[in-house]
């Protein structure tokens, strides 16, 4: 019994410690502000990097879009990297004004497609802004980047995600799971004086410094948390724009859902291996608290996972408690307080727009998420070790801000 006590207090304490490092940034979110810039009358010029491995459904809209920013045309390229896209599609990305570097690689990799672009352009840019194959950029997107760029002369910075369609149950719970993260790892980050986190996509970086950094980036799964530890280990702060948007496609079903899950939660366990001790040797020896935060990041119980388990063990600590009277250790009322705790960290991190009666009708589809998370831990065996492909679908509409305010159907 004593022994069985010991583990239930391991599992309390790290779970415990998940949710109030959740809570404090959920937290700082909701009472705190980014920092809004001035539009800058400069512009710097941008090389818009879009890889794109069998894309051929989404990556002739995204192009098109990417070419209508408000950022003047000469102070921006968008480069396609074509990876594996029909001869069709080829042709009609030849027709437009853009560049594309077509790449083949026996196993593909978005580190690799972007290591290839660099070696075909020259370095006449000053930054390179990702996307993904599915992402369309707000008209004003770049615009707001350049101006904060210049005016912090930082070399990493993320635009705020958001989604592109809400037209599922499943779609409207990845959206709200995009906005908490946007909330917690980026808004509240930035909030508390800590660098903001990287997403993937939307984001732009220093392009000399960049191209550097990639040349020892061989990452399958997670390559912007690679980067992202990269950065902040050479303490270079990343800044977030909170109000630069770029719409990304949100997951319809259950199969894409587990998948993208697997291929996240492995990453994670991987630079948990990888770089957790370096964190803590780089906090104690040269008091890098944003690379040291990073690391401990890839520690903590991701998000659904911790929901679950700690909703799981207060209903059970209170079964046991009204039913057996048995209290489980270190207590029923333990157990409760964290689990009321992650629920006010999620529900100061959604944000108000998504308050709504759609919202409560995609809740039904929570207890297959979770259960479809907690199936993933089974199945990550080699899954950082293969490029795990999430596909798009070209018929997607862009959701819109009022539509998403107003409960979109």
């Amino acid at each position: 019994m004593v022994l069985f006590n010991v583990f239930l207090g391991v599992i309390f304490i790290y779970l415990s410690v998940s949710v109030i490092y959740a809570f404090i940034f959920a937290l700082a979110g909701r009472l705190g502000k980014t920092t809004s810039t001035p539009a800058s009358a400069s512009y710097k010029k941008f090389a818009v990097f879009i890889p794109s491995y069998k894309e051929d459904e989404v990556i002739l809209n995204t192009a098109k879009e990417a070419l209508k920013q408000t950022y003047p045309a000469e102070f921006f390229d968008v480069i396609v990297i074509a990876d594996s896209l029909q001869p069709s599609s080829i042709e009609l990305l030849k027709t437009m004004p853009l560049k594309l570097v077509e790449v083949s690689f026996e196993q593909s990799t978005k580190a690799k497609s972007i290591n290839e672009a660099f070696k075909a352009l020259p370095e006449d840019y000053d930054y390179v802004l990702i996307l993904d194959a599915d992402n369309v950029m707000a008209p004003d997107f770049i615009d707001k980047l350049n101006s904060r760029l210049i005016y912090t002369g930082v070399k990493a910075i993320q635009g705020h995600r958001i989604a592109k369609n809400l037209n599922t149950k499943f779609a409207i719970l990845d959206a709200i799971s995009e906005e908490i993260n946007n909330h917690i790892y980026r808004k509240g980050h930035r909030v508390l004086g800590f660098s903001s986190g990287l997403i993937g996509s939307g984001m732009a970086f220093d392009y000399k410094y960049y191209k550097a950094l990639m040349k020892t980036n061989n990452a399958i799964g997670g390559f912007d948390k690679e980067s992202e530890l990269k950065i902040l280990r050479d303490r270079l702060k990343i800044e977030y724009v909170e109000d630069a948007y770029v719409y990304d496609e949100k997951v319809e079903n259950s199969e894409v859902f587990k998948n993208q899950r697997r291929r996240w939660i492995s990453a994670q366990v991987h630079y948990f291996r990888k770089y957790f001790l370096s964190g803590c040797y780089h906090l104690l020896t040269k008091g890098n608290y944003d690379f040291f935060d990073k690391a401990f990041q890839q520690f903590l119980l991701p998000r659904m996972l911790l929901l679950g388990t700690v909703s799981i063990m207060a209903v059970v600590a209170v079964c046991l408690n009204v039913v057996f009277n048995v209290d489980l250790f270190p207590g029923v009322y333990f157990w409760v307080a964290i689990a009321v705790l992650k629920c006010l960290s999620v529900l100061l991190a959604i944000p108000n727009k998504f308050y709504n009666k759609q919202t409560l009708n995609a809740t039904i589809e929570l207890p297959k998420v979770l259960f479809l998370m907690f199936l993933t831990l089974f199945k990550l065996k080699g899954a950082n070790k293969k490029f795990i492909h999430t596909p798009h679908s070209g018929s997607i509409v862009l959701t819109t801000e009022e539509e998403i305010e107003s409960g979109v159907k």
